[in-house]
Parts: structure tokens; C-alpha cells; sequence
């Protein structure tokens, strides 16, 4: 499993991350699809990883917020 389908798994499903991250279901599934988080994470403009982290733990799974942010990165391509 990877470590961002794992991560929303651990705070609650797609419907419970997508609530927690004000983003629609189909967000969620395209970062699952795409195995990582949005740019937006990564430039400052959200903090997704926070807010699943904090979920996760409420729900007695935590997890650190940075491990899912380097996991989930997105991956570089050369164009």
C-alpha cells in the first residue's frame, strides 16, 4: 500500500479525507492515482498533509505529516 493511500485510509476513507481537506472525492482519487499530493502542498498553498495527520491520530493512527509529504511527492519529469 502506499504511503498516501495509507495516510487517507488511516484518517478515515476517501469521503472522511476529502471532507478534512475541503476537496471533492475525485481530488482524492486523483491523487491516489497519481500517488501523490497536489503541487499546492509542496509551494505552501495548502497543508493537506497536516490535516490527514491530525485525523489519523484522532482516530488512533497517527502518523508524521512530514513522512507523508515526502512520500507522496510528486515525481519530477523531465519535459
Amino acid at each position: 500500500m502506499s504511503a498516501l493511500r495509507e495516510s487517507i485510509y488511516k484518517a478515515g476513507g476517501v469521503a472522511t479525507a476529502s471532507s478534512i481537506c475541503g476537496v471533492s472525492r475525485r481530488a482524492i482519487y486523483k491523487w491516489l492515482t497519481a500517488g501523490a499530493l497536489p503541487r499546492t502542498e509542496y509551494t505552501g498553498e495548502t497543508n493537506y498533509a497536516h490535516h490527514l495527520a491530525e485525523a489519523a491520530a484522532e482516530r488512533g493512527h497517527p502518523f508524521d505529516a512530514a513522512w507523508l509529504l515526502a512520500e507522496a511527492a510528486p515525481k519530477k519529469t523531465v519535459a
